[in-house]
């Protein structure tokens, strides 16, 4: 076993965002020759890591396949003294591995006394938003106009590291061991990333509340309300996402959500339809407490689907019964809406609720 160290003359700038001390913090990554352990080699872990305000990267790399479980040993020893270990779709597959790797070989070792943040596994409710092609570490630092050295996939290097094992060529160890260090080095980069979770999260605080009335091309009134508000983590890129009826956009410390109001009539309808009487001509339903005062000719028993009295007025969507009472076009309309008034303006927990609701709706 080799193990490389080297000072880095470069930041973490965002390690604030984990929650964590800079010096309770440890990156890793895994190099394999493939996907199962059963039948593969960890030829290399790597970590970035602060000491004495120092950052430095260490790499453990396997020089034969028998070296294996010193690699893996000296990495969980190394470990011991950290408090959060981050990693990019480590869950999914780094750690499996290595857990597999420490019953092959009889290792005592797991992570049961360290606390793990996965990036990927972050980002992932929020791949609709970020719009990029898929959620590979390269992709993400792309997103942020990130270019890294190294040109080689974890793929290619498994040729490479096999190639190393024949010849011991410190050029083809060098390839692998830059491959690696660039994956470490563009995940501390991509912790700015967490901004985006953090306002998922609900990290942000009303800033204020806009009303746009409009005519539009039909010549129908509507109107536009938009929520801003303030983040308390600034996102490292503008992003966007909507459709006809919401409009949401994420840029530097701000969030903005503009929703088109529905402005026209809209039912309520009463939870137990079996206390009304609906009348025809007036189209609602009245209890049966103040039926009986109703010509039985101009009465009949509610049904479920029309069981309401009707109200105008400027209405907000939503998916869930996230702010009642709620108003439906008709009864089947999966569309639930809530009145928009002055109370729940000066509410902050039901617009940053109400908020939140929409925006998630939007990526899911």
């Amino acid at each position: 076993m080799y193990r490389i160290t080297k000072e880095l003359d470069c930041s973490i700038e965002y390690i604030s965002y984990t929650g964590y001390a800079k010096n309770e913090v440890v990156f890793f990554d895994i190099e394999t020759t493939g996907f199962s352990p059963e039948t593969t080699i960890i030829y290399m872990i790597g970590c970035i890591y602060y000491q004495q305000n120092r950052l430095i990267c260490s790499q453990w790399f396997s020089d034969t396949k028998d070296a294996q479980p010193e690699v893996i040993s000296a990495f969980f020893e190394f470990i011991k003294n950290y408090k959060l270990l981050i990693c990019y779709n480590g869950q999914g597959f780094d750690i499996p591995y290595l857990k597999k790797k420490c019953i092959m070989y009889n290792l005592d070792y797991s992570f049961d006394n360290i606390a793990c943040l996965d990036i990927y596994k972050a980002l992932q409710p929020l791949h609709p938003l970020l719009k990029t092609p898929n959620l590979k570490q390269k992709s993400i630092e792309l997103f942020l106009g990130i270019n890294r050295e190294d040109k080689y996939s974890g793929g290619e290097l498994i040729e490479i590291y096999l190639k190393y094992l024949n010849t011991r060529s410190n050029d083809l160890m060098n390839l692998l061991t830059l491959h690696n260090h660039d994956d470490l080095i563009g995940m501390t980069k991509l912790l700015s990333m967490l901004s985006y979770q953090a306002a998922y999260n609900g990290k942000m605080s009303v800033q204020s509340i806009d009303s746009d009335t409009y005519t539009s091309t039909d010549g129908t009134d509507g109107r536009d309300i938009t929520f801003n508000m303030l983040l308390s983590l600034p996102v490292p890129r503008r992003v966007s996402c909507g459709n006809d009826t919401f409009y949401l956009v994420l840029h530097e410390n701000t969030a903005h959500l503009t929703v088109k109001a529905y402005t026209r009539e809209l039912k309520y309808f009463y939870p137990n339809y079996k206390d009304y009487y609906y009348l025809p001509k007036e189209d609602t339903a009245i209890h049966k407490s103040v039926a009986f005062y109703v010509d039985k000719n101009f009465r009949t028993r509610a049904k479920a689907a029309n069981c309401y009295s009707k109200k105008t007025g400027c209405f907000l969507p939503q998916f869930d019964e996230i702010i009642c009472p709620y108003f439906k076009i008709d009864y089947y309309d999966k569309t639930k809406y809530f009145e928009f008034t002055d109370e729940f303006k000066n509410d902050n927990d039901a617009v940053k609720k109400y908020f939140l609701h929409i925006m998630t709706h939007l990526t899911s």
